[in-house]
Parts: structure tokens; sequence; C-alpha cells
């Protein structure tokens, strides 16, 4: 299986977008906090991490097309480079509108890091220090009631997502806080001064 060091060069090969490898960051982080406490293999839930939107920035895939465009186009790209079976199946199922299904625990990790990872970022961004390390789960979920804030990701995703790992939402969010802390320098959501 490809390297870490070869998974952030295709990421950044096809990824000019700061914040869009900020948030594939991110989303890394939290599935390999999951794939240490569940036991499972860490570098391949974190590469799978890694790479989930890797085609995002090139096929944005607005429609929703199950077959064309992020994540399906991606997909001959990953299985050129070796990429496993199981990561690619997990990347598509991500996005529900593949209409690839969630089976394995990697899965349904992914697909429950991706947007919470996402909305953990926006709420920390608002906050007055702008760091991760000011965010704490009741108030995330003051933010989610709150429809204009980050407009852009699914509430119904967010508590779907905790759903499908068997946990409760505020569990899941501190999970991936003390997740996204650890790399908080990466993020840019680091403590200042």
């Amino acid at each position: 299986m490809p390297t870490r060091d070869d998974a952030w060069a295709l990421l950044c090969q096809y990824t000019a977008n700061e914040n869009l490898r900020k948030h594939a960051l991110a989303v890394e982080a939290c599935v390999r906090a999951y794939a240490r406490r569940r036991g499972q293999n860490e570098d391949l839930w974190s590469l799978t991490a890694l790479l989930h939107d890797f085609d995002y920035e090139r096929w944005p895939n607005q429609e929703h097309h199950p077959t064309e465009g992020h994540p399906s186009s991606g997909v001959p790209i990953l299985r050129q480079h070796g990429y496993a079976e199981e990561m690619i199946h997990a990347i598509l199922g991500h996005a529900d509108y593949t209409g690839v299904a969630r089976e394995s625990a990697l899965d349904h990790t992914l697909f429950s890091c991706d947007e919470m990872a996402g909305f953990l970022t926006a709420c920390a961004l608002i906050r007055p220090g702008k760091t991760i390390f000011e965010v704490e789960p009741a108030s995330v979920k003051k933010r989610m009631k709150d429809k204009a804030f980050a407009r852009g990701v699914s509430r119904e995703d967010l508590v779907k997502g905790a759903e499908e790992l068997g946990l409760p939402l505020e569990e899941h969010m501190a999970t991936c806080i003390e997740a996204m802390c650890g790399i908080a320098e990466q993020l840019g959501l680091e403590r200042k001064g």
C-alpha cells in the first residue's frame, strides 16, 4: 500500500486549496482517533480519510451525479496508485448520492467524521481566539440549531454520523475535538500568542 507521504503528494497534486487540504487533515485526525480506539488499522483508516476528497476540487459534482465527478472520478486514480478496495468503498460511501452502501466500520467512521470535522472547524473560526481548543460539544450543539451558520453542513448528517457509530452526538463531537486539538497547528486552529 502507498505510504502517507504518497497519499499527501496525491492530495496536493489534485488539491491546491489550502482549506480543502486542512479539511483532509482534520478528517484524517478524527478517523485515526477512532481507528486507535477501536483497534483498527490506523494507517489504512488514516489514508482513507486523507484522500476522501482529493478529487473534489477538480471534479466538485454539485449535481450529485452518482457515477461522475467527486468521489467517483477519483476512483480510477486511486486504483492506479494501488489503494485498497476497502478504502475506495469507504470513499464512495461517504457521499450518499453514489448509492454505495456504508457497510464496514471504516465506511461509517469516514462518513461520520467528514461533516463533523468541517462543522467543528467552522465553530472554531468564530471563537474569539479562532482555536479548536475553545470549542466544546455544548456550544457545537447550539450552533447546529442556527441554520444560517455553516449552512453547507448537513445537520442531519451530523446526527446520522453519530448514530452510525453507535455513539451519543456529544461523545462523537468530543472525540473529534480532541483529535483536532492534536493537530491544531497544522489546521491553523492553534492557540495564538
